[in-house]
């Protein structure tokens, strides 16, 4: 217990730190910036609970942006009216529970699948959702989609961000705190979770599933847990783009975001939450910077926007070849041998 509750005190001093450099940086850039945080919240809150799914558990999913889409339909079914009858914070538990609830069915679904075969399972997943808002298109808006009405910040929270950063609360910065702060809330729960005794459970079965089952650890419900949890992220990650885009629609849940949110993962370093944020920031800012460059190269707009794809390509074969364990998780090695290197040198 002691040990317990020592970690969720570090996790909760790391959370506070987090909010405070949260609130500096938002309050410093501008709307464009602040959508573009945005944006890398949602991605990471999505990569970080893939990589509990696939960092620690060792289950591959390529379904994850068909989950993100369950919570982005459930927030814009339920704020489709000038008033709606929830709060956005209400909203956003009813959007990660449904998506946990479906989770939860696909979990036990493809409980005794792994390796390929559950992400052959998933990838099926990722292709069919997109398809069902198009079939059930006179209640899911069909190739349009559902357009979500934001209500305005609380006056309330008005006051309290112009008394702590002493300028007016935009509607961008409003969906960009409440990202973040989506963020921070599932950072420290899946924190939490990765180093408990069901996290331990969840390594157990992805270094040895046979071992695992010999020391009394049920796979099954090992597997399903981690699905669920991912789930659930994935699905506050959906409510968070949903209310960001005001916008729920089939073309922004394709394949593409499921491989995005991998690639993230891979990227930043399997099994860790700072490889996740820092896949999800790669992912999110390097698209503007690598148009920037080839627009300074001479390219006309088109031409260095589709540059973007080869780079993506180019510097995830690097990580991989490179980095196998990833950009935070390459430097968690060389900092571990440089303390090595110096205390044997130590007298």
């Amino acid at each position: 217990m002691t040990r317990v509750s020592a970690l969720l005190r570090s996790h909760l001093v790391l959370a506070a730190l987090g909010v405070v450099v949260i609130v500096l940086v938002l309050t410093s850039v501008n709307d464009f910036r602040a959508v573009q945080l945005t944006q890398m919240a949602y991605l990471g809150i999505a990569a970080g609970g893939l990589t509990i799914l696939t960092g620690l558990n060792g289950q591959i999913s390529l379904g994850h942006g068909a989950l993100m889409a369950i919570g982005a339909y459930t927030t814009a079914l339920l704020l489709q009216d000038e008033d709606p009858a929830l709060p956005l914070l209400a909203v956003l538990v009813v959007a990660t529970v449904v998506t946990l609830a479906v989770g939860a069915v696909i979990g036990i679904a493809a409980a005794r699948l792994h390796g390929p075969y559950l992400a052959g399972a998933t990838l099926a997943l990722a292709v069919a959702v997109p398809g069902i808002a198009l079939y059930f298109g006179d209640t899911l808006g069909g190739e349009q989609g559902l357009r979500v009405r934001v209500p305005d910040a609380p006056d309330w929270v008005l006051d309290a961000a112009y008394f702590v950063t002493g300028q007016d609360l935009t509607p961008s910065k409003y969906v960009a705190f409440l990202g973040w702060f989506t963020l921070v809330v599932a950072y420290v729960g899946l924190a939490n979770l990765s180093r408990s005794r069901v996290g331990r459970r969840w390594r157990a079965v992805r270094d040895d599933d046979v071992a695992a089952e010999v020391a009394g650890i049920e796979l099954g419900r090992a597997r399903v847990s981690a699905f669920v949890v991912s789930a659930a992220a994935a699905g506050a990650a959906g409510f968070v783009m949903a209310v960001s885009v005001r916008l729920a629609a089939p073309s922004g849940f394709s394949l593409t975001l499921s491989l995005t949110l991998l690639t993230a993962v891979v990227l930043g370093g399997l099994g860790s939450l700072a490889g996740a944020l820092v896949g999800a920031a790669l992912l999110t800012f390097l698209p503007g910077v690598i148009t920037d460059a080839g627009v300074a190269a001479g390219l006309d707009d088109i031409r260095a926007a589709e540059l973007a794809p080869l780079v993506y390509g180019v510097v995830l074969v690097a990580v991989i070849l490179l980095a196998p364990s990833g950009l935070v998780g390459s430097l968690r090695s060389v900092w571990l041998r440089h303390r090595t290197t110096v205390k044997g040198e130590t007298p």
